[in-house]
């Protein structure tokens, strides 16, 4: 997708991108194309719009994901379209669409010209492909995109293509039950005492709720929460987890957990980091089609863990802040008992 754009050109992405997406933009195609990258909030309207029309018609590719990685905002698509046609006609929209999958989310119908996803992920279903997928309901920009692809190779191999082929067929079902679980996980997550915070769409907490309602078929099954305490207390949730695996992917038929701060997003400027609220305690969750039961266990194990080494840190913290008192005092001497 970016080779359709020159050098001096710009892309406006979204703040809150991936962070493979992010680290490309900035080490490969700024330096190396000469294209400019510009991240900004698009949930600010003012924001996209300041960006767009700087600079002129230089803005050619509004790169945009929704639901976010890993945080989960949500941006009203038709909005963004509607603005980029109106103030920059010339400026492609791309929706990468990797977490909704194409059963609970049609960006084209919102008005996007481009729609990638990660076939890696919900498409293919079963963690044994590496493949993309570009997607256009333009003729013109579809005859662009496979020149493009005939000129660097990018074509997957038969095998791959017959495994991808294999996901989509059970895509429906994967799709609901692992929503099913993820809503139900993501209740139980707001309830509970090792969790500050829970960001799913389909939650009624989720700032952008009512966009998701009206834009997704389904709220999908990615999960982001911010368990107590600091990055300790996030490691010893991951280390307790037995169903969910401890890996980068996601939407597979296994559940998977990982802390992005130090693994998909450890690439990600420290101060942008901090920004976009990716900290040490936010851990992202791909939730599966396993039994639920099994999973809420799994968690509920994982944080009375974590909520147990937090209780005796804190009253380790106690004890070392004791005044000592006078042995005969009427405390009973040495040190006051708590």
């Amino acid at each position: 997708v970016v080779h359709l754009l020159s050098p001096g050109e710009r892309i406006l992405s979204i703040d809150d991108v991936y962070g493979g997406t992010q680290r490309y933009f900035r080490k490969v195609v700024h330096p190396r194309m000469g294209i400019e990258i510009d991240f900004v909030d698009f949930g600010d309207n003012q924001a996209v719009l300041s960006k767009m029309l700087t600079g002129g018609d230089k803005t050619k590719l509004l790169w945009l994901e929704t639901p976010t990685n890993p945080t989960l905002k949500v941006t009203d698509i038709d909005k963004v379209s509607t603005m980029t046609k109106r103030f920059n006609a010339n400026a492609l929209l791309c929706v990468d669409n990797t977490f909704c999958s194409p059963y609970f989310q049609n960006p084209l119908d919102h008005g996007a010209d481009i729609v990638v996803h990660s076939v890696t992920k919900y498409i293919n279903g079963h963690s044994d492909v590496v493949m993309g997928v570009v997607c256009t309901n333009d003729e013109e920009i579809y005859a662009q995109l496979r020149f493009v692809q005939n000129g660097v190779g990018a074509v997957p191999s038969p095998f791959d293509c017959y495994l991808a082929h294999r996901g989509l067929k059970t895509l429906h079902l994967r799709m609901e039950a692992a929503a099913r679980n993820a809503n139900a996980i993501a209740l139980f997550l707001e309830d509970h005492q090792g969790v500050t915070k829970v960001v799913y769409p389909g939650l009624k907490s989720h700032p952008q709720h009512d966009i998701a309602t009206r834009q997704q078929n389904g709220y999908g099954a990615m999960i982001t929460f911010y368990c107590i305490g600091k990055r300790e207390q996030s490691a010893i949730v991951l280390q307790n987890l037995r169903v969910f695996a401890l890996a980068e992917s996601l939407g597979a038929v296994e559940s998977l957990a990982e802390c992005p701060s130090l693994m998909t997003h450890a690439s990600v400027p420290d101060e942008q980091r901090a920004l976009l609220g990716i900290d040490d305690t936010l851990i992202r969750l791909s939730v599966g089609i396993e039994s639920c039961a099994d999973l809420v266990a799994d968690l509920d194990n994982a944080l009375n863990a974590a909520v147990k080494n937090k209780q005796e840190q804190d009253k380790q913290k106690q004890s070392s802040f004791l005044p000592k008192v006078e042995s005969g005092s009427r405390e009973g001497g040495g040190y006051w008992d708590w």
